[in-house]
């Protein structure tokens, strides 16, 4: 079986290029330029790439499509928390939106059998409470530019599904972290690694997370198995974690001992919304959590690491990186 998949270069296409290449498929990868180092896959003779520059209604498929049987599109415009672009909808919508449409079709008519979509558990929604997971099922509820954008996709991809036969399997991952990883996790790896003291003890909240490894073993899962096609899947490590267990488990990889102090949800609340931190409060107080049974149900998948080794992990490769960057200078 021969593979595409997008964006193998970024955060989560290396680690999948890999593991499907270990697993022993023909692995081709798609990138938007080379300015970014590319993952060596090791063991991979005939690995092949294919620079397409920016993904839009516009993109030429043809040479990376050709003879193959599988695309995973994990490539598109990520969320940041601050957007220069003068339209963010907009510039969603071109690559999420419009780039996915026109990667379907293209695959559809040059005889790709399946597109495993990457898409967002910000289709569903923000926030969950803790006796209500959010499901498949669910009415999705986007909030933000990235997320529209990807609930469009999703649209669109079932409309090209029913009209050419393509299957499509749409998987919406809750925060995704392993080595490399860069935006909250990073940051709280930071914090933990300088021994930085907040105000995080007293949160009581759940945050469903999926480690890096587990992603890919699960996108493997929808790849090739057959039960996979035409669903849509949550995927998560399982068991959910709190903001002030998360933070311990990174620091326990790093040997260092979290600093934690109480402060009351309603001060933290009042403090964050006084300094426009509003999506800070919400990411490290408030709860996401999500149903995975029919992941695990239907395709009979299993995380192959558990959370706390997942992140103890992480925190061991964000402590070996700072000591070879400390060793290089």
């Amino acid at each position: 079986m021969r593979a595409l998949v997008t964006g193998s270069n970024g955060f989560v296409g290396s680690a999948v290029s890999q593991h499907f290449t270990y697993s022993g498929l023909d692995v081709r990868g798609a990138l938007r330029n080379r300015r970014r180092s590319i993952s060596t896959v090791s063991g991979a003779a005939n690995w092949e790439t294919f620079v397409l520059g920016d993904i839009s209604e516009s993109t030429e498929w043809r040479a990376a499509l050709t003879g193959v049987d599988v695309v995973i599109h994990a490539a598109a415009r990520v969320h940041v928390m601050r957007d220069r672009a003068a339209d963010p909808l907009a510039e969603f919508r071109r690559v999420n939106t419009a780039g996915t449409e026109r990667l379907a079709r293209v695959a559809a008519h040059y005889g790709v059998r399946r597109l495993v979509y990457l898409s967002s558990v910000k289709v569903n929604g923000e926030i969950t409470h803790f006796s209500k997971p959010f499901r498949e099922t669910d009415a999705p509820s986007p909030i933000d530019p990235y997320g529209v954008s990807k609930f469009e996709a999703e649209i669109a991809l079932r409309k090209i599904e029913a009209e050419t036969g393509l299957e499509v399997v749409i998987v919406r991952p809750t925060l995704v972290y392993g080595p490399n990883v860069r935006g909250n996790i990073a940051a709280m790896l930071s914090w933990a690694y300088r021994g930085i003291p907040l105000p995080l003890a007293a949160i009581v909240n759940a945050r469903s997370l999926v480690a890096l490894e587990n992603l890919c073993s699960f996108l493997y899962a929808c790849a090739t198995n057959p039960a996979a096609a035409g669903e849509t899947f949550m995927v998560s490590d399982g068991r959910a974690v709190s903001t002030p267990e998360l933070f311990r488990l990174l620091a326990a990889g790093m040997g260092k001992k979290a600093r934690l102090y109480p402060v009351s949800d309603r001060v933290l609340k009042m403090v964050c919304k006084f300094c426009g931190l509003g999506n800070i409060y919400r990411r490290l107080c408030l709860s996401l959590v999500v149903d995975t049974h029919r992941a695990t149900e239907r395709l009979a998948w299993h995380p192959l690491i558990t959370v706390e080794q997942a992140l103890e992990r992480t925190g061991q490769w964000y402590l070996g990186s700072r000591l070879r960057s400390a060793g290089s200078h």
